[in-house]
């Protein structure tokens, strides 16, 4: 008699008019976002750039290593800074660290907690930090949680984030000297496109620029062993720090940050997204570790996802497709169809082809560039591709 109660009690619970207005407000608009379920389909949507997310071979060693090293538990049981700083943390971290070529690594929980803790904490008042305005979610939450000033540039934009450059001369501030920083991503989440890394390099220096660079996008995709952009140009000197992640080319969770001992040190005890929250269980650490032996060691997978990523392009130029797609030639390639039906419909109709593709809509995106998101993968097939471009076309 009692569970009738609480229903009819939970019924009765009035959910706030202006919450409620705002869900109206996306669904007239078609905006409104809805957990999808498990598709079938040929992937092209997901982060799984080389399949690792899927791999047996990561699993099976991940496994063994734990039998072999003789961890049988299923939590961290604290923060790190209490009770969860097991053994594995060290050697990981150790082996990211040589992996990337910093002098540290400092592993969080998610790319989002990540970068909130960084920017949250690093940027004191007084501050600037000046940002690319396509910068994920996550880079300008931490900066709006930061006391500095900041400011966003046009999209790969180096003229107009220069202009800012000459405008934002750091003060002092309790006789603190200020300090001016530039954050940008390697690949961008949404067009897959990617700035000029060493023109940025050198406008940080002519204003002494300290620079901060997501490479969840790049991880797995670009350089020999997948190591990322900056590191294919050869630039890691030069970055105050990078961000890693790990939910995509390595196919598991968590990310990184890298940098300097002292930046490691000074987020140990100030970013609040590592302090405050339970540590990733050992299994999740040892995943990360065996990801990264096989990252560098699975060369085949590397080679076909840019063999994949290179079929896509010459398949757009072939079919007079180009126009409609964003310049890139990162495992992201987006096609703008400006308009939340219309994007929608046509993503719906790759769905009942067989493709997994989907619809990027705004306020994700601005309005009017609203777009298809394909994912290209190492597991992709030729055959997959061909069939895909072709149905695009004869859908536009």
């Amino acid at each position: 008699n009692i569970k009738p109660i609480i229903y009819t009690k939970f019924a009765l619970m009035k959910f706030p008019k202006n919450l409620s207005d705002k869900l109206e407000t996306r669904k007239q608009n078609n905006a409104l976002r809805q957990l999808p379920s498990a598709s079938s389909n040929i992937d092209f949507a997901s982060n799984d750039y080389l399949g690792f997310a899927k791999s047996a071979a990561i699993f099976n060693r991940t496994h063994q290593f734990l039998i072999d090293n003789d961890y049988q538990q299923n939590g961290a049981t604290g923060s790190r800074l209490l009770s969860g700083n097991h053994p594995l943390y060290q050697s990981t971290e150790n082996h990211i660290a040589k992996f990337h070529q910093a002098e540290s690594a400092l592993v969080f929980n998610s790319g989002y907690d990540a970068n909130v803790g960084f920017f949250s904490s690093v940027l004191q008042k007084g501050d600037f930090i000046l940002y690319d305005e396509l910068c994920h979610a996550s880079i300008r939450d931490g900066i709006r949680l930061s006391n500095a000033k900041s400011f966003k540039f046009q999209h790969n934009d180096f003229e107009d984030l220069e202009r800012l450059l000459t405008q934002c001369q750091p003060t002092t501030n309790n006789q603190q000297p200020a300090t001016l920083y530039i954050a940008t991503e390697s690949v961008f989440s949404m067009d897959g496109d990617t700035p000029n890394l060493e023109k940025l390099v050198n406008l940080a220096e002519k204003y002494e620029a300290h620079i901060v660079i997501d490479e969840a996008h790049a991880l797995g995709v670009f350089g020999n062993q997948g190591e990322g952009l900056v590191q294919s140009l050869q630039l890691q000197d030069k970055i105050f720090a990078r961000i890693v992640t790990f939910g995509k080319g390595l196919g598991c969770h968590g990310a990184a940050i890298l940098g300097s001992q002292k930046l490691k040190e000074y987020l140990v005890n100030f970013a609040r997204s590592f302090i405050y929250t339970t540590g990733l269980s050992p299994h999740a650490i040892a995943t990360i570790y065996m990801a990264y032996q096989v990252l560098q060691q699975d060369q085949f997978s590397l080679e076909k996802l840019r063999n994949n990523i290179n079929a896509f392009n010459q398949q757009k130029q072939l079919l007079g497709l180009k126009p409609l797609f964003v310049r890139s030639k990162s495992a992201i390639q987006s096609a703008i169809i400006p308009g939340n039906e219309k994007v929608k419909t046509i993503a719906s109709k790759l769905q009942q082809n067989g493709f997994d593709v989907k619809a990027i809509l705004s306020p994700t995106v601005p309005e009017g560039q609203e777009r298809l998101r394909f994912c290209i993968h190492s597991y992709n097939t030729s055959e997959e591709i061909s069939s895909l471009m072709a149905c695009i076309q004869s859908l536009l």
